[in-house]
């Protein structure tokens, strides 16, 4: 094995994510698969003659597509294809290409669509070697037919196996299995899946080598649509009100507006249920923005312009029917407030927690150690002075080792705002390089805590929320932006979020890895 990679993983939605990343930023599905085809030829290269008789059982997908290029790769070898399925419905353009290429180049191939003809192969097939690329990570729970019975030729065929990623029918997260091939040899790409370091998946995986495809080290950091696959969740048809999210959020006082844009963000985000708590003097000019708004009023100080502690046991009780709370947008910095922000952060009702702007002064740092509460941060630099943490380093590394340092010490998710954002929960990082000048204007921070609480709603990882919503927040400024310019208005990129969440899930369904 690699022992560059050995014991670094990655999930297969961790590595469907990359894969989606990679596309966006320019390495598309067909240079991975040139490059993965290339790795496995060269693996067999080592261990046998240049005239070897070899079989590849290929799948529909991109694993099958894989083993495609391979054959290409095996320039001297006498290699066979089957394909299981047919070639029409070949998944995605990338594998559609290898296989026409092959075609044309006379190699010998197969289309085979039922178990009976599999089961009289077993009767033929005597290669050195088959390469198994019928299934890819995305297989789970019970295998049905054709793909049974190609398993059992694999298995019975007394044959040299290549499994290409991973042994068809093994769960490459957990290595579980309800049938697998058992591989002599597991070339797997860019890095090992966890399941294939499980013990009891030894038999089946066979030696394992992690194979370098081309995505270069800086491609794992960047946030691209591959993270709001991760993410997003699809909403059933039979769910109510509510089960795609509520959202809680507490602002406004010495800023109306800026609450209200956090609420319209988080409805275009796709949250059922969006409240806003504020200060009785504000809360019926917020509820005047729009009509999509349901506003509580609270009681606040005498004049009811500012959040006060005697708002807290009221903001508890709503809490307990929300998911996630938002706070901070439009509060202002008076001590009453911040000593309010403070307990509604700590209240035990609070189990996920997006803070912004004012809401920043109300943090005790670090938090407590907490299994039940997650926080996520949305600071610019400039804000770190209300935590009483000094501003970050202006760029680099420096930057970097900065965010993820004060994340692991304070136990927050902390996304800086800047012209590349930086996420991080102390262990993870990525860096968000969308958006542009134009999002200088006012209100688009409190769009992206929106889209943010939103997100948390029906994701548990903070992490990899954070890291969606600064690339949905990011992509939808730049849409506002070739529109209106420097024109633009944070209501603007409210609005552009329902086309950049169109547009995402349109991308990633051509790119689905299996």
């Amino acid at each position: 094995m690699d022992t560059n990679t050995e014991t670094i993983t990655i999930t297969s939605a961790e590595m469907a994510a990359l894969d989606a990343n990679c596309e966006f930023f320019g390495l598309t599905p067909l240079q991975l698969m040139e490059n993965a085809g290339a790795s496995i030829a060269s693996e067999l290269k080592k261990r046998f003659a240049e005239d070897t008789e070899v079989v590849i059982i290929a799948g529909k997908g991109n694993n099958g597509g894989d083993a495609l290029a391979a054959a290409r790769h095996l320039r001297n070898a006498n290699v066979r294809v089957i394909l299981v399925g047919r070639s029409k419905d070949l998944r995605t353009e990338a594998s559609r290409r290898n296989w026409r290429i092959l075609s044309e180049c006379g190699y010998r191939m197969e289309e085979i669509t039922d178990s009976s003809a599999l089961k009289a192969l077993k009767k033929t097939l005597n290669p050195d070697v088959i390469i198994d690329a019928l299934l890819g990570t995305g297989v789970r729970g019970r295998i049905r037919e054709p793909e049974s019975s190609a398993i059992e030729l694999i298995n019975e065929s007394g044959a040299f196996v290549l499994a290409v990623d991973v042994p068809s029918g093994l769960n490459p997260d957990t290595g579980e299995y309800d049938k697998a091939v058992h591989a002599d040899l597991t070339v797997t790409f860019h890095r090992a899946k966890p399941g294939l370091l499980k013990k009891e998946s030894k038999s089946y995986v066979g030696e394992l080598v992690v194979a370098d495809i081309g995505i270069p080290p800086g491609m794992e950091r960047l946030a691209g649509p591959g993270d709001v696959r991760l993410v997003l969740r699809r909403r059933e048809k039979s769910s109510h009100k509510g089960d795609n999210g509520r959202i809680l959020i507490v602002g406004g006082g010495p800023f109306a507006g800026a609450p209200a844009l956090s609420a319209l963000a988080s409805l275009r985000t796709g949250a059922d249920w969006v409240t806003i708590a504020a200060p009785r003097n504000v809360a019926s000019i917020i509820a005047s923005i729009s009509p999509n708004l349901i506003v509580q009023p609270l009681s606040g100080s005498d004049s009811g312009s500012i959040l006060t502690e005697d708002d807290v046991s009221l903001v508890s009780s709503l809490m307990r029917m929300h998911d996630v709370l938002v706070i901070g947008m439009g509060l202002g910095a008076a001590e009453e407030t911040k000593r309010a922000v403070k307990s509604i952060i700590e209240d035990e009702a609070v189990k996920k927690a997006v803070v912004d702007a004012d809401g920043l002064y109300g943090l005790d740092l670090p938090l407590k150690a907490s299994k039940s509460k997650q926080v996520i941060i949305t600071p610019h630099a400039g804000e770190f002075s209300k935590m009483g943490a000094p501003k970050p380093p202006p760029d680099g590394e420096e930057r970097l080792e900065f965010i993820q340092e004060f994340s692991l010490r304070n136990r927050v998710v902390t996304l800086l705002k800047a012209a590349h954002d930086v996420i991080s929960d102390g262990k993870r990082i990525k860096v968000n390089v969308t958006g542009n000048a134009g999002m200088t204007v006012g209100g688009t921070g409190d769009v992206l805590s929106g889209i943010t609480g939103a997100l948390f709603a029906t994701s548990e990882d903070a992490f990899e929320v954070a890291t969606a919503a600064a690339f949905i927040s990011g992509s939808a400024g730049d849409a506002a932006f070739r529109d209106k310019g420097l024109s633009l208005l944070a209501t603007d990129v409210v609005e552009a979020i329902p086309g950049i969440l169109r547009a995402i899930e349109i991308e990633l369904k051509s790119l689905k890895r299996v």
